[in-house]
């Protein structure tokens, strides 16, 4: 009996507190509902955005491979330059892969017109863009491959760092990790150099994915030639 008498007691109470601050918890209760919608909403919406702008960037680079083709060496022609004029416009309404896409191509058309400083600019944009995409370490690479074709090998060695390091793995890390040694082979700092050799041997076994292995073997023989000629020094 006191046990119901208990029960009856906190039902009471639950009803007695509810009828009190009913208008309260209501508005808590639609203010949680909308909330719950927009996120909702918001997560359909974007995946639509982010749909169309991989449809776009897909179009983009398709016209840009074609034009590549067909005007063959001239990147300063009119029509190269009204794609770049349009890839920069998306490139600056997007992130994640479709402005990192942009970016990319971007960068090769300052790369075929040889703007080593814009396409260096543009492969960085490429990477910030992409930096939860496998396009981030390609990107880094790229813009190593620019910094050196302006004679700055430190900045190109930092590139390869990042490249090296990123959260995604880039297929043709081992090679990047040698020209982080021949780089620093070359600006005289032969400790460093030799750290970077080795890490191609340390850091890619084997084990390592098959995409590595493609590109492993010619990479470690070539860094255990320089650790030998270093090491005779």
């Amino acid at each position: 009996m006191e046990s119901n008498k208990e029960k009856e007691g906190i039902g009471e109470k639950i009803n007695d507190f509810v009828q009190r601050n009913r208008k309260g918890i209501f508005i808590s209760l639609g203010v949680f509902v909308l909330l719950f919608a927009g996120i909702i909403a918001f997560f359909l919406i974007s995946d639509s955005v982010n749909k169309k702008a991989t449809s776009e960037i897909v179009e983009l680079t398709e016209e840009y491979e074609k034009l590549r083709f067909t005007e063959g060496a001239d990147f300063h022609s009119a029509d190269i330059n009204a794609l770049l004029s349009r890839l920069e416009v998306f490139a600056g309404k997007y992130k994640g892969f479709p402005g990192s896409k942009a970016w990319s191509n971007i960068a090769h058309i300052y790369s075929g017109r040889q703007d080593w400083a814009k396409a260096e600019e543009a492969w960085l944009n490429s990477a910030r863009a992409g930096a939860k995409t496998y396009l981030g370490p390609i990107a880094f690479f790229q813009a190593a491959v620019a910094a050196e074709e302006q004679n700055k090998p430190e900045k190109a060695i930092e590139y390869l760092q990042q490249c090296v390091s990123h959260s995604f793995e880039f297929p043709d890390a081992p090679r990047a990790q040698f020209n982080i040694g021949r780089l620093y082979e070359q600006i005289g700092n032969f400790p460093g150099a030799l750290e970077a050799y080795r890490a191609v041997l340390i850091n890619w076994p084997w084990e390592r994915s098959e995409a590595i292995q493609q590109n492993m073997y010619v990479w470690q023989n070539l860094a255990r030639n320089q650790i030998i000629k270093l090491e005779m020094r």
